[in-house]
């Protein structure tokens, strides 16, 4: 699991852009996000399990190859789940997040789950949100109950099963 620095603007990009990670594309030089991702997978081990939390943003950019990238990733069928997550979950940024989780051998193929977490959790202090354990189970139990085949069942507006052809009509924009 990592949780990079969001939309970090200089990353060195200018002396990366024959990197042998950029399987999927060359990541932008104004935003690391789409680095980090492909960091994440190219670091996968064969069976490899990788999570990475960003900015929502990184579910629907465009931007400078970002949503080619987003494509390559997906039509590789590396995209697990997608968890998108409420703001204010952390003490540095109020902005809301999401956990994209990478799977080299996933059991459902073509596949992925969306996880809509972005109503949970409660306000602990006007700047900050803490999900509880329930929370946490809600969102854990729901992944776990899918990969295990164990009574999982799309529940509208929380989480749904998506097949890479439904993705791919959506223009391989992540978001819910």
């Amino acid at each position: 699991m990592a949780n990079p620095p969001f939309n970090l603007k200089k990353w060195g990009q200018e002396q990366l852009t024959d990197d042998k990670r950029w399987k999927y594309g060359i990541p932008p030089k104004g935003n690391a996000n789409y680095a980090w991702l492909q960091h994440i997978v190219h670091h996968l081990a064969p069976n490899g399990v990788g999570g990475v939390v960003l900015a929502n943003g990184s579910l629907s950019s465009n931007t400078s190859n970002e949503g080619e990238i987003r494509k390559n990733i997906l039509e590789n069928d590396l995209v697990g789940c997608i968890v998108a997550l409420p703001d204010k979950l952390f003490y540095t940024t109020g902005i809301p997040v999401c956990i994209w989780f990478f799977n080299r051998d996933k059991k459902h193929k073509g596949q992925t789950l969306f996880i809509d977490a972005r109503k949970i959790g409660d306000m602990v202090t006007r700047k900050l949100r803490e999900l509880s354990d329930e929370d946490i189970n809600k969102i854990a139990s729901t992944y776990i109950n899918w990969q295990n085949e164990n009574g999982y069942e799309d529940i509208q507006g929380f989480c749904k099963v998506a097949s890479i052809e439904e993705i791919k009509e959506h223009d391989y924009i992540l978001t819910q």
